[in-house]
């Protein structure tokens, strides 16, 4: 073989509604590890690539809500053996990223992987934690069920590239929504990357999509789009993150606050997480069903 090959560059490109389009704009920019060293060129993505990925989202919600709670959790398993399978990738890059020594990426990502198995186990059972039976006076059966939010779009952590990503996009589609997710400004290799686990797992296109590029250019105008109904400010600093909350309540966005920690990296997103954000993205739905009567008697169920 000959000594002078030349290496194939990997071309990153965005992931929305299941493929892989280059930027509406053509742009594109340079990413740098933390020495400054160039990695690749990352779409950056427009306004037209933001409203390409509600539509998306808006028409991939029906039939991802629709399925049955268990169903959606064997998926997210299925996304965690493709991750468990390019392990090494996901490595390379979020040391690449993060600045980490190989061992502690390893970590990172293995930490990721887990975190996802841990929002599949959590698809057919947050319905028990969050709804049930209520008692009421009356022949009525009276149930509280949770129901998805709908289009969510999601500022993924600009710290942590792939435990944080994972820990704020697992939850939002574990719970039936769809996804808008945009990515870590300067690190959003490993968010491209999962895009093509999720297109080769079973996880239909437009549930999760995913964009580059400057996270204020992309985020305002879904933050006021009218077919996004909720949306996570986790990767924004305090100024966007105001102006962009102001933004949401237009349609009146369920909204997400950044905590004060995210903003500066210092969250640790290995620490359990809870069930704080899937209940976010969760709309209560409450039916009210006649008891009926059992005979002469008159008694009832």
């Amino acid at each position: 073989m000959s000594d002078n090959r030349l290496s194939v560059f990997k071309t990153y490109k965005l992931y929305v509604g299941g493929k892989f389009p280059r930027s509406e704009s053509g742009r594109v920019y340079e990413v740098t590890d933390s020495k400054g060293k160039w990695l690749a060129n990352a779409p950056q993505s427009s306004r037209k690539d933001a409203r390409d990925a509600v539509v998306a989202a808006r028409k991939a919600f029906g039939g991802w809500s629709g399925a049955t709670a268990y169903n959606r959790g064997q998926i997210l398993y299925r996304v965690a053996e493709m991750l468990e399978g390019r392990k090494d990738q996901f490595v390379r890059e979020v040391a690449d990223a993060e600045g980490l020594s190989k061992s502690k990426a390893a970590a990172v990502v293995d930490a990721a992987i887990d975190r996802w198995v841990w929002y599949a186990g959590w698809t057919d059972k947050i319905g028990q934690v969050v709804g049930g039976a209520n008692p009421v006076a009356g022949p009525f059966f009276n149930l509280s069920t949770p129901e998805p939010t709908g289009v969510v779009t999601v500022l993924a952590p600009q710290k942590s590239s792939f435990l944080g990503l994972v820990s704020v996009i697992a939850p939002v589609i574990a719970t039936g929504n769809t996804a808008v997710v945009i990515a870590s400004a300067d690190s959003p290799l490993p968010a491209l990357s999962l895009g093509e686990v999720l297109a080769t797992s079973d996880l239909p296109g437009g549930v999760v999509n995913i964009l580059s590029g400057k996270t204020a250019e992309i985020a305002t105008p879904l933050a006021s789009h009218q077919d996004v109904n909720a949306i996570d400010l986790t990767g924004a600093d305090a100024a966007l993150a105001k102006e962009l909350e102001i933004a949401a309540a237009d349609n009146l966005k369920r909204v997400l606050r950044p905590q004060p920690v995210d903003e500066g990296g210092a969250f640790d997103w290995s620490a359990d997480p809870g069930t704080r954000r899937l209940t976010t993205f969760l709309e209560t739905k409450t039916v009210w069903h006649p008891t009926g009567a059992l005979g002469a008697s008159g008694s009832s169920y």
